[in-house]
């Protein structure tokens, strides 16, 4: 089984092809630059150092939300793409599923972090049971306090991962009262491949969809639709 990764949900912009239990390559990215920039070409490289005919895939994953609304749909319409003209299905992954699976086998409860601006998060709560990963919290948008009180109430060691982590680090340290680690660099952004690797699972689990149908999970409405409600109801 070999699969197509891409994720572009947040800050970062990462791509991977992953073929049963080898990780064929990986081009992840996290600096200045648009995903409507670096995503094919990252993608069209990965593709030539490894001399991959994408015929020969299965399937294309996409990490479909929650996340930034313009990466989103950026990787939205480069995997529905890809998938029509390739004729192959796509797979959904949560992003903040594939998040947490950066940590499989991790002893800790995993919590990834997403800021969602005004003080909310994109997030989770997830354990690992050797690689098996069970969901506790299903990804959800919730202010950080919420999830720091969830994390509170399990009342075990938690380890913290992805953006969210770096911009609430201090309301973290204050207000964690169990102990807890922060992921390394090489492992607390998101990466294609973990998106790769649960993918996979889904795959044998029949968890597959035509390229038409996918469409970005984003959980709540963009600034841009919140400000037009606010006017329509303002006209009002």
């Amino acid at each position: 089984m070999k699969i197509l990764a891409i994720d572009s949900s947040g800050l970062v912009a990462s791509t991977a092809v992953v073929e049963d239990g080898n990780l064929l390559g990986e081009y992840t990215i996290h600096y200045k630059k648009t995903h409507s920039q670096t995503l094919l070409p990252m993608i069209d490289e990965v593709a030539k150092m490894i001399e991959l005919d994408l015929q020969t895939l299965d399937a294309i994953a996409v990490a479909g939300g929650p996340g930034s609304f313009t990466g989103l749909r950026i990787g939205s319409a480069t995997a529905k793409g890809l998938g029509l003209a390739l004729e192959k299905p796509l797979i959904h992954v949560p992003t903040v599923d594939g998040l947490a699976y950066n940590l499989a086998g991790c002893g800790a409860l995993v919590c990834p972090l997403m800021d969602a601006r005004r003080g909310q998060v994109y997030t989770g709560l997830y354990e690992f049971h050797g690689y098996q990963m069970d969901t506790l919290v299903a990804q959800c948008a919730i202010g950080i306090d919420e999830i720091i009180a969830k994390v509170n109430e399990r009342g075990r060691e938690t380890t913290f991962l992805g953006d969210g982590a770096d911009v609430f680090a201090p309301y973290i340290n204050e207000n964690c009262k169990i102990p807890f680690t922060f992921a390394p660099a090489h492992l607390n952004k998101q990466r294609a491949s973990a998106v790769a690797v649960l993918a996979m699972e889904y795959f044998r689990m029949g968890m597959v969809q035509d390229a038409a149908a996918h469409r970005p999970e984003y959980l709540r409405m963009s600034q841009a639709e919140r400000e037009r409600i606010k006017k329509q109801g303002t006209a009002l």
